[in-house]
């Protein structure tokens, strides 16, 4: 009977420690994520990462992005919501 009991206790502790390591993966995969995707939306658009903002050359002009730029709900936008919105790297304010 004890080693019943012994086998129930660890299944519990088995149990207990899978729990932990779900709690403290999900936020770090779910930052992970975030971080991925905010940087294939900069890609995409032709840019380059530069530590927390997007660079995007075209027709000369550097433009610089943020990450609420580019991204809406985890999903990169359009290009009609992004071109036009950022601000020129020689620092003239909004291009719109």
């Amino acid at each position: 009977m004890k080693e019943a009991a012994g086998e129930a206790n660890l299944t519990v502790v088995a149990i207990i420690l899978i729990a932990v390591v779900v709690a403290v993966a999900t936020p770090l995969i779910n930052s992970l994520m975030k971080s991925a995707s905010w940087k294939s939306c900069c890609t995409d658009k032709g840019g380059v990462v530069n530590g927390s903002s997007c660079e995007v050359t075209t027709n000369g002009s550097t433009q610089t992005y943020s990450k609420d730029d580019l991204v809406v709900n985890g999903k990169c936008k359009d290009d009609s919501d992004f071109f036009g919105r950022g601000t020129s790297s020689d620092d003239h304010g909004p291009t719109s």
